[in-house]
């Protein structure tokens, strides 16, 4: 078992989990609001890199250049950075509420870049107490974040490396601050119905697409784990043996499905990971879905 694949355990940091999840609500609500907007609501996406999440360059709305905001996982601040090399960072400590992290970050950002404001209303979670009021979330573990990055780090790579090879449309590798996310969309380049009425679904799932993601366990599925669907789903496309034989079709989250820790112990974790997101693709490449030329010529 390689060391650089940490354990994650969900129940033991999920409180310090909800507290970092709504501290990227943040970033994402300024990205909604200030990045031009894309199909797929691909302006709000943040992304991660060597230092956490951030935003993508956003325009100041002054005009006065561009806006970065991220959560920097290795030092523990939220950032608030100005292309003109104006900065500001907010420590992330076990006894500063979401609130205050919020009220921090919005201060730095209006007073480097002008006026903005913010839904302060969390998405896709279970609370519904605005992020600027919120004083529930305030425990943040440095250890428990810097185990979370390293495997998110690891996730990440695999799902690069899975969409590289592929010629049509894809996304970059996401962090979506809704769902507490990783993920990589390949797009057919044909259209398809929603799966509902809701501004998310009818924005974000109206194209044929395969997802390939990873998140690290949440209310519905305490583990973290790699997970695959296709929208919309063939016929049949629950009754497949992926690969690796560990790799399952959970019927309650309606996706395929390969834990973290069958992963993270096997003799090379990168390659097992990008075997189940190559096998779930090749699954999904039915003729229905048209979209033959991608990952499973890589080989």
């Amino acid at each position: 078992m390689s060391s650089e694949w940490p354990a994650l355990s969900y129940e033991p940091w999920r409180a310090a989990r909800d507290t970092l999840h709504a501290q990227t609500q943040v970033l994402g609500k300024l990205a909604a609001a200030l990045a031009p907007p894309e199909p797929q609501l691909q302006h709000a996406a943040l992304r991660l890199t060597a230092r956490g999440w951030e935003t993508a360059p956003l325009p100041a709305p002054d005009g006065s250049g561009a806006l970065v905001v991220a959560l920097d996982l290795r030092t523990h601040d939220a950032v608030v950075e100005h292309s003109d090399g104006n900065e500001r960072r907010v420590a992330l400590v076990p006894d500063r509420s979401v609130r205050e992290v919020t009220l921090e970050v919005l201060t730095a950002v209006r007073s480097f870049g002008g006026a903005v404001e913010i839904n302060p209303t969390p998405q896709e979670v279970p609370w519904s107490v605005p992020l600027d009021q919120d004083d529930d979330h305030k425990r943040y573990d440095p250890g428990q974040v810097a185990s979370y990055f390293a495997a998110a780090t690891r996730a990440a790579l695999v799902l690069a490396a899975f969409r590289a090879p592929y010629r049509g449309r894809s996304t970059p590798v996401n962090a979506w601050w809704g769902s507490f996310d990783l993920a990589v969309n390949l797009f057919s380049g044909l259209p398809a119905d929603p799966p509902s009425g809701d501004f998310i679904m009818r924005n974000a799932m109206d194209a044929q697409e395969v997802a390939i993601g990873w998140w690290p366990g949440d209310p519905r599925y305490g583990k973290a784990a790699f997970y695959a669907y296709a929208h919309p789903a063939p016929e049949g496309f629950a009754a497949a043996m992926l690969s690796p034989a560990s790799a399952r079709w959970d019927a309650v989250l309606g996706e395929y499905i390969l834990d973290w820790d069958d992963v993270r112990r096997s003799p090379n974790p990168h390659a097992v990971a990008l075997e189940f997101a190559r096998s779930a693709f090749r699954h999904a490449c039915t003729d229905s879905m048209r979209l033959g030329a991608g990952p499973s010529r890589q080989r």
